[in-house]
């Protein structure tokens, strides 16, 4: 079975522009409606005969048609009037399972959210452990994009300058982590073209700075060690040369011979 793609809009604030993102999602069939509903009989006018709130969750009731049963969310009970005395057909409550579903998805959207920003692929994982069908996520999805609660542009824009800025990695260990996050290739490049190459050299050589003046031994052993730690860190073989060129020369200024390190 071939795999689902979904097409999401956004609009890039800074230009103006209207792009596309597009999220991977699953190929499984959603049968949540046809499993809430299938001892319902067809064909037959349902009357609510009871509603009572469901107990250990939030904002749930406990629809009762005679003998048979359903759940929803209070905001969706409100919007279809499900009162006892009024009655549905099996097709009205098969969409009213669809609508609470979207409502479940979308609150646990929220929830998710109330801890930190998420990107898109990130909310999608999110929903699909939470066994919401994947017509759904998308919905959902699109929906807290439309609100700007999710917003993919600004996330990898935000994430590159912390970690810039804060966290004292290199763009290539940002790049890494933004993939890892399900963030868009070229969203990633315009993220880190924000970040001037003076900006990424600074922070370079604020942590390179900081372990070599950690290093207990020689000159050799400082180079090779602090070297081998900002290239861990996601700079580049030429930053992490000119970083160790300048420290080398700051470690020349308190005494020493005046070799130049080229690290590769």
């Amino acid at each position: 079975m071939g795999l689902f793609y979904q097409i999401l809009l956004y609009t890039d604030r800074t230009r103006g522009e209207v792009n596309t993102m597009v999220i991977q999602l699953n190929p499984e069939p959603e049968e949540q409606d046809v499993q809430v509903l299938a001892g319902f009989p067809e064909g037959e006018l349902l009357e609510i005969t009871k509603v009572e709130r469901q107990k250990k969750a939030d904002h749930r009731y406990i629809i009762h048609f005679g003998a048979y049963n359903m759940t929803v969310h209070e905001d969706v009970m409100i919007k279809y009037r499900m009162i006892s005395g009024n009655s549905f057909m099996k097709a009205d409550l098969e969409e009213i399972v669809v609508a609470d579903e979207r409502q479940r998805g979308y609150i646990e959207g929220l929830k998710y959210l109330g801890h930190k920003p998420r990107t898109a692929q990130e909310m999608a994982r999110r929903l699909r452990e939470k066994e919401i069908g994947e017509t759904i996520i998308a919905e959902v999805l699109e929906r807290l994009q439309q609100e700007r609660l999710i917003d993919d542009p600004l996330y990898a824009k935000q994430w590159a300058e912390q970690r810039i800025n804060n966290q004292r990695k290199g763009k290539l260990w940002i790049r890494q982590e933004l993939r890892e996050k399900g963030i868009d290739k070229s969203l990633i490049s315009e993220a880190l073209e924000n970040i001037s190459p003076e900006e990424e050299m600074e922070s370079a050589l604020q942590t390179g700075r900081k372990k070599w003046n950690m290093i207990r031994g020689d000159v050799n052993d400082k180079r090779r060690k602090t070297g081998a730690f900002l290239m861990r860190r996601g700079f580049s073989g030429e930053m992490v040369r000119q970083v160790l060129n300048t420290l080398r020369e700051e470690e020349d200024a308190e005494g020493g011979d005046d070799d130049f390190y080229e690290y590769e």
